[in-house]
């Protein structure tokens, strides 16, 4: 059972899944932090310096006692961090699809490489070799 696992685990496909879990949280990481600390001031200074996620509509208020504790927690509807998250996806996607794009545009050049003979051409050449 060792050995199955052990082989399980060699196979390309299960490494080149593991690596591309490991640089997906690594670009996650980068592009989350593009959006928080690059994008969202941009849009919230856009919005006339509102910070969508202090956004809420109070169903009901806190009740604090005497001595300056929360006895009873507020009750809201905090619409606002639903905008940040929205806008989050939109700024996200837009990145993911620029990376992508960026990504395709090298690929087209190695398939523009010049090909070579086909294979029936090759395949041509090697009986008419073998044929003297």
């Amino acid at each position: 059972m060792f050995k199955e696992f052990k082989d399980f685990i060699a196979t390309g496909n299960v490494i080149d899944f593991a690596v591309a879990v490991i640089l997906a949280a690594a670009i996650g990481l980068v592009i989350n932090g593009f959006v928080d600390d690059i994008m969202m001031p941009i849009v919230g200074n856009l919005a006339v310096g509102v910070d969508f996620s202090d956004l809420k509509f109070v169903l009901s208020p806190a009740v604090i006692a005497e001595d300056g504790s929360v006895t009873v927690a507020e009750n809201a509807i905090r619409y606002g961090k639903w905008i940040n998250s929205i806008i989050n996806l939109i700024t996200v996607g837009f990145v993911l699809f620029l990376i992508v794009k960026a990504y395709n545009k090298t690929q087209v050049k190695e398939e523009e490489a010049p090909a070579g003979p086909s294979q029936e051409d090759l395949l041509t050449e090697i009986r008419d070799l073998l044929k003297k």
